[in-house]
């Protein structure tokens, strides 16, 4: 029997299946701009019989995709009389008081839907006014006159006690609307604007996933599946299609996470150590992301923001996310000339009409031309030669962005490189040093088809000396991932109060009611026995933002210290300074069930490379042409290391190693890329 992963890319979908005896089937088809087109079309490519599949898990782009293009159904917003403007209020505090460029996203839900009812409760939860449900009627047939298809509920205070969001989402439920969204379900924080924007976007894109789901369900149904269809989850967990029907911006960042998991998995099963300090470069086909994992468990963040940059603060989304930070360039990113400068992405080609080399009708200049251009990558082993590029096309692109640049093809094609090496080795700074890490003190792990690529420029630039290239096919390699997932759910509830002994019994109810509804939520999916683990949102009483702390599995007056010693050392390594004799507040409780799926292995490697070179080839490199050796990755011994500069090619992904690098594997196959003045 198989399990499959599935992840969906800007420009190819990939597809990986492993039996029980550990044999790999792996595709990439193009992503298609109906998602679940290239979806079977990764299966049909397989060959695999879906009557022999115990498990299918997939990662995909709908959500972001459709808020971004803001391709979404209609919505109305039912909320508390006199909030109706939280929407268009935002927040008052701007990230940069002095951006003259700065502007407010647009609400999803214009104002004639966002209407309003009377009740209201206290900041405690307590009930100040009765909710008139009566009023709903009048609601409900306004939003059918204007085609509103999901509704959003968001009363003020209902993190403190949801009962009015229920009772209102059962009676919009009766008068006949399928997509109800609560507030109090998906997201347990408080932050008025941000809950409430959580829950607009989440029924915003509810019908489309709701369909998308429906169309792969059937397409497998019909190909025979019985077994398991899972979503991978922004918390790098899998959950069930019914949960993310429900909550589909769970699913907000599916694809990306996979990738950070699955480099976990092969570290810890390489290294045999169940501590992880690894920083992933995944070079995708239009962006670039990159997560530091210091410990057992990735970065969980619940404050996310899609469609932020410099001008925008983007649309606040309260869901746990593993922290990944993401930047517009990748292997389709376009070049370009702004004010007389050079710049690559965060445009793209995607794979349609892709870049200039691909053949498709593109004539951009894209990151992967400038590749091809400067010999990195060879035209006749793209994807293993199932696709033939066409250097000539991609030479022409680049020549016509030079010469408006007054400079050679080969110099602007190194210029188009280094921007996007200098991209992805910014996102690496945001996720370490912004985050109080050194990333010298981390292994570097790239995958993708482009990570492989930027890592050893972005290490010699960092001074990160390890760099762990994975032995899993690194163009689908977040497919891979995927099925090292566990099944996983979390639960947050904002609870305020400082963190001293007349608290405790408060702080640890709170907590086993919590893990009660987590056991609960587990049973109803078919599942005993969950492990838990508990997190807290804390910070020094009078601070703004809050740190996520690990907690003692209870919390009582003889571990009262160790839970206080862990924020103070966070707060140090994150802000270099902590205030012991300062009062420390929790803010929000944070519990995680998780329950083990099968996992696949990473087996030993038998094999020992012979080290020698299939050919050389010209790369232009640091400013001359020069000619360097090529290997095939099978070839690269573990007794002893190949010197840089040289090529190491895959299938999926081409490896670069620069001059005072050098690479030998491992004995999982892993490529080790080091300076040469680590022994």
């Amino acid at each position: 029997m198989y399990r499959i992963g599935i992840d969906i890319g800007g420009a190819f979908t990939d597809l990986v299946a492993i039996d029980e005896n550990g044999n790999m089937v792996s595709v990439k088809v193009d992503t298609t701009r109906e998602q679940a087109e290239g979806v079977m079309n990764s299966v049909r490519a397989s060959g695999i019989d879906l009557r022999q599949v115990r498990d299918i898990i997939h990662g995909h782009t709908v959500v972001i995709n459709s808020i971004v293009q803001r391709d979404v159904a209609t919505v109305g917003l039912v909320t508390t009389k006199g909030f109706r403007d939280v929407l268009e209020i935002q927040r008052s505090n701007r990230r940069d008081i002095y951006n003259l460029r700065y502007r407010k996203p647009e609400p999803f839900v214009p104002r004639y839907l966002r209407l309003e009812v009377d009740g209201r409760l206290d900041a405690t939860g307590s009930e100040v006014t009765p909710l008139a449900l009566d009023g709903l009627s009048d609601i409900s047939q306004k939003f059918r006159e204007h085609g509103v298809k999901s509704v959003a509920v968001s009363f003020i205070n209902s993190y403190a006690n949801p009962q009015h969001e229920r009772l209102a989402g059962e009676r919009i439920r009766q008068m006949g609307f399928e997509y109800v969204t609560l507030s109090s379900e998906v997201s347990g924080e408080w932050r008025e604007y941000e809950r409430t924007s959580t829950a607009v976007l989440n029924a915003a894109v509810q019908p489309k996933v709701d369909s998308y789901l429906n169309t792969l369900e059937r397409f497998f149904r019909d190909s025979g599946f019985r077994g398991n269809f899972f979503i991978m989850s922004s918390n790098g967990g899998l959950s069930s299609t019914q949960h993310m029907r429900n909550y589909p911006i769970y699913s907000l960042e599916s694809g990306p996470v996979s990738g950070v998991m699955g480099a976990i998995s092969l570290v810890r099963q390489c290294t045999g150590s169940t501590r992880v300090d690894i920083i992933t470069l995944d070079g995708g086909s239009t962006t670039t992301k990159s997560s530091l994992v210091s410990g057992s468990e990735p970065r969980i963040v619940t404050d996310y923001h899609i469609g932020r940059d410099r001008f925008n603060p983007g649309y606040p989304v309260r869901v746990p996310v593993v922290d990944i930070v993401e930047v517009g360039s990748g292997g389709t990113s376009i070049a370009y000339v702004e004010d007389g400068r050079l710049r690559v992405g965060p445009r793209a080609s995607g794979a349609y009409p892709g870049p200039a080399c691909y053949g498709r009708g593109g004539t951009e200049p894209t990151l992967t031309d400038a590749y091809v251009v400067n010999g990195f990558i060879d035209p006749s082993y793209f994807l293993g030669g199932r696709i033939r590029l066409e250097r000539k096309l991609a030479e022409e692109a680049i020549q016509a962005l030079a010469d408006r640049l007054s400079m050679g093809a080969n110099e602007t094609a190194e210029g188009i490189i280094n921007l996007g090496n200098e991209n992805a080795a910014f996102a690496i700074r945001l996720v370490s040093v912004q985050r109080g890490y050194d990333p010298r003190d981390f292994t570097l792990v790239p995958f993708g088809g482009a990570g492989p690529m930027m890592a050893p420029f972005i290490a010699d630039e960092l001074q990160i000396s390890r760099i762990m290239v994975p032995c899993i096919p690194l163009g689908v390699f977040s497919a891979w991932g995927m099925l090292t997932a566990d099944v996983r759910h979390e639960k947050l509830r904002t609870v305020v109060a400082t963190l001293e002994e007349g608290n405790l019994s408060e702080i640890e109810s709170a907590y086993r009611e919590m893990e009660e509804e987590m056991v609960e939520l587990f049973r109803q999916e078919g599942y005993s026995g969950p492990t838990l683990a508990r997190y807290a949102d804390m910070r020094y009483v009078g601070q703004e933002h809050t740190l996520k702390v690990p907690m003692p599995p209870s919390i009582g007056t003889g571990n009262l210290g160790e839970a206080l010693r862990r924020f103070h050392s966070q707060h140090e390594r994150e802000y270099t300074f902590k205030m012991e004799g300062n009062p420390v507040e929790i803010v929000n409780l944070h519990v995680v069930g998780m329950v083990s799926a099968s996992r696949v292995k990473v087996p030993e490697v038998e094999r020992e490379g012979s080290g020698r070179p299939k050919a050389h080839r010209k790369v232009f490199l640091a400013g001359s042409e020069e000619n360097v050796p090529v290997y095939d990755r099978k070839e690269i011994p573990a007794s002893t290391h190949v010197q840089g500069p040289c090529i190491v090619e895959e299938e999926t992904a081409t490896i670069v190693v620069l001059e005072g690098q050098r690479v030998h594997a491992d004995r999982f196959g892993n490529l080790i890329v080091e300076r040469e003045s680590v022994d």
